[in-house]
């Protein structure tokens, strides 16, 4: 491995930790095991803090790579709770409105997902990173102000229905989408569309591209990992 000249690679993003925190445990991890103060690392694609699985790294000249594979294809995993909505369109804030769920069935969610496949407009949550006058847009809303963010064209290429549990409400969905795709946004569009709302309990990117989840280095053993690999210390 030689990540000063440049290596790609991905680890499986833990629960709770937002991207950039990952991404910087692992250039610390990196640059001690090359004895230099800081090598250079970025990231192909932010995953929310709750959200769980792959985060590709780009070190050295790779990182000049990393706007061409955010154009990759995606896939996830999700569960969404039906009858109830968040601010943030997920579980970082608590249910804020609740709504009926006695008409849904599992052929009206079938029906209704039809329409969300395909390329579509898509309105970012506005608890996402999406900047307004060069500011994040979630930053804007734990500060008070209103954000009002602009529809996106975004390709959805398929939406398939794991399980649905018409006790509970929850229903689990397996996602193949193109760059920009925000899963919580699906989720709160899904719900409006069943005359209820709806919310992500539970988010897994499961691949990037050529980058599977069952194939990424676990966050939590990248030291260990690091320790197995061969690695060109030449400083670039």
């Amino acid at each position: 491995m030689d990540f000063n000249s440049g290596e790609i690679f991905s680890i499986d993003k833990p629960y709770g930790m937002t991207s950039f925190g990952a991404l910087a445990r692992v250039r610390y991890l990196i640059s001690r095991r090359l004895g230099i103060k800081r090598v250079k690392i970025g990231h192909a694609g932010t995953l929310d803090p709750l959200a769980t699985g792959v985060l590709v790294l780009c070190t050295g000249k790779t990182t000049k790579q990393i706007e061409q594979l955010q154009t990759h294809t995606k896939e996830y995993t999700c569960t969404i709770q039906l009858g109830a909505t968040t601010v943030s369109y997920d579980c970082e804030h608590p249910v804020s409105e609740t709504f009926p769920t006695s008409h849904i069935t599992l052929e009206r969610i079938k029906d209704e997902l039809k329409q969300f496949v395909g390329d579509i407009q898509q309105t970012p949550p506005t608890y996402s990173a999406c900047k307004v006058d060069g500011k994040r847009s979630y930053d804007l809303r734990r500060k008070g102000a209103d954000v009002v963010l602009q529809p996106k064209s975004v390709r959805i290429d398929d939406i398939e229905i794991l399980a649905f549990n018409p006790e509970t409400m929850q229903l689990s969905l397996h996602i193949v989408c193109g760059k920009g795709t925000y899963i919580r946004a699906l989720a709160r569009d899904l719900g409006r569309a069943l005359d209820s709302g709806a919310y992500l309990i539970a988010l897994r990117r499961t691949r990037v591209g050529d980058f599977k989840v069952e194939e990424s280095i676990n966050f939590d053993h990248f030291s260990e990992w690091l320790d197995q690999q061969v690695i060109e210390e030449k400083q670039a």
